[in-house]
């Protein structure tokens, strides 16, 4: 793929890959073994899962396979206690998919709040402090129940400071949610580090996999307030125990899963596994950093107007701004680059795989397209 098409989209979808492409080819042939075929499949997904729990630190048994981010957010939402607590505190920077699940739980009488989106104005449209921590902090006490925060934002790739947030959450006696879809695979992500109760991410981006696997992280499986109301026969203490009245949950994270994972997404988790473990996250995420960097430095010598975090708080894309990021995007594709558009900008993502060519790629495809559609109207963005 990467011969043919320069790849700045991993915040999307990763790079394919000839190891994706062998694992469904294995797939493929595992299916032709009848029964036995699905004990090479149940092999895959708890495979998956293990290498999952190795890369952020945690042990198997703590981690369920669910089929998207949503899922592993209202598994959740509907086990944790009300204990007298109405309140989920989130971010404007939330990812849609997991803010609209806490919306929901509105119909109980829960309220949520957002802590601003990092640098935007602020009500009394004075400029935000860019205190993450400390938006979140104003908005926590007891009445809180779940807090709620992304690792990296999905727009502007912002590294929130988890830590610092859940050290207030868990002063007030509130659990944590860390989505972190935008940051496993290419950055060091320990859940200890973080201090989190709760972690979601998928396979689809930076794990180098496909669509329909996800994986949800629980600190403390057992000891919930409430039991999951969407189950199936994979959240059962035993699943091939076939008793259709016997609802019981097991102590380990498996109490969350339901019926039976995409068999195909847990093939090629495992082929993207096979391509991330070997890596030293660190040095990638610095890798990406200095990608970063030039992206910015050369486009904004162009003209273009970025979005960039602080380097320190920095995760794996760059944001270019453009009144049309749909239409630039398309440009860019038929020029053999990928990008990720969303909302105001194009998202330019970097992972291990990409290169100082890719750059120089993507600024002449950008000038191309100047060239025939004019600049960019010289808006400023916050950055």
């Amino acid at each position: 793929m990467l011969e043919r098409t320069v790849h700045l989209s991993s915040c999307s979808l990763g790079a394919r890959s000839i190891d994706l492409d062998q694992s469904l080819g294995r797939m493929a042939a595992d299916m032709t073994l009848g029964a036995g075929a699905w004990e090479r499949f149940s092999r895959q997904v708890d495979r998956a899962r293990a290498r999952f729990a190795g890369l952020i630190g945690a042990d198997a048994e703590r981690v369920a396979v669910v089929p998207n981010a949503s899922v592993g957010a209202y598994q959740v939402a509907s086990t944790l206690g009300r204990r007298g607590r109405h309140r989920i505190v989130s971010s404007a920077a939330e990812f849609p998919s997991i803010s609209h699940v806490w919306l929901a739980q509105g119909r109980d009488g829960t309220e949520v709040v957002h802590a601003p989106r990092p640098g935007e104005p602020v009500d009394d449209g004075a400029d935000s402090a860019d205190d993450p921590a400390g938006d979140y902090a104003a908005l926590i006490d007891e009445r809180t129940r779940l807090v709620s925060v992304p690792l990296v934002t999905y727009a502007e790739g912002r590294v929130m400071p988890v830590a610092e947030i859940a050290a207030v959450a868990h002063a007030a006696g509130a659990p944590v949610f860390v989505d972190a879809y935008q940051a496993v695979g290419v950055r060091p992500v320990r859940v200890d580090e973080l201090g989190c109760d709760f972690l979601v991410a998928g396979t689809m981006k930076y794990l180098l996999g496909l669509p329909g696997l996800a994986f949800l992280y629980v600190r403390a499986p057992g000891s919930l307030g409430l039991d999951p109301v969407l189950t199936g026969w994979f959240g059962r203490v035993d699943p091939f125990a076939f008793d259709v009245r016997l609802l019981d949950f097991p102590a380990a994270a498996t109490r969350f899963e339901t019926g039976t994972p995409s068999v195909p997404a847990a093939y090629a988790a495992n082929a993207g596994f096979d391509l991330v473990e070997p890596l030293d996250l660190a040095e990638v995420r610095d890798h990406v950093l200095a990608l970063t960097d030039l992206a910015a430095g050369s486009l904004r010598e162009r003209g273009e107007h970025v979005v960039l975090p602080p380097r320190r708080a920095r995760g794996a894309h760059v944001c270019l701004f453009d009144p049309e990021p749909e239409s630039l995007a398309r440009f860019l594709a038929e020029h053999g680059v990928s990008v990720s558009p969303r909302g105001r900008y194009v998202r330019i993502s970097c992972h291990f795989y990409n290169d100082a060519d890719d750059v120089a790629a993507l600024c002449a495809a950008v000038s191309a397209y100047r060239s025939k559609h004019g600049s960019c109207g010289g808006v400023r963005v916050h950055s």
